[in-house]
């Protein structure tokens, strides 16, 4: 599932689940740009729907958000919105997500941001055996129990998916 004995350095996210005990396997591809989950997914070998992304938005105050979604699906804004609640959320554009999250869109981790925001976990996430997540670099994934999400993270579920 990962290539064998490609060593990856530290980054703050991985640093975060260590220090908190959590056990991750790591798995490094080889980036595309605009290749998003599909790419990792095919590289890596495992279904895109528990590859999960991590998408930095903001609300209608402009206050940062983290959405964590099923690789294949997208996010209803109006039905996120509906349920966090507030009038309207939408994705914050790259520079302003890398400021927030500390990462470089592509890398984007919801372990060891730069700035504490509120995050969102689609419900369904949840009930998967192991999810693949961006382990805070472009490029590399780490598998984890979803059940960290919400233990370690303090993700909200939501019902907010789309089929892509």
């Amino acid at each position: 599932m990962s290539k064998k004995g490609t060593h990856v350095s530290e980054t703050p996210a991985t640093q975060m689940l260590r220090k908190a005990g959590v056990e991750f396997t790591e798995h490094p591809y080889d980036y595309v740009d605009h290749g998003g989950t599909a790419e990792s997914a095919r590289q890596l070998g495992v279904d895109e729907h528990a590859v999960v992304k991590t998408l930095v938005m903001q609300d209608d105050k402009a206050e940062p958000l983290i959405v964590l979604m099923h690789g294949d699906c997208t996010v209803s804004l109006k039905e996120l919105a509906r349920q966090i609640p507030c009038k309207k959320v939408e994705p914050c554009k790259p520079e302003v997500a890398q400021r927030h999250s500390g990462y470089m869109v592509g890398g984007t981790s919801p372990f060891g941001v730069r700035k504490a925001m509120p995050i969102y976990v689609e419900a369904s996430i949840l009930t998967l055996p192991r999810i693949c997540i961006n382990g805070g670099r472009r490029g590399y994934l780490v598998g984890i129990e979803p059940k960290v999400l919400t233990e370690l993270l303090g993700a909200r579920p939501v019902n907010c998916a789309q089929r892509g």
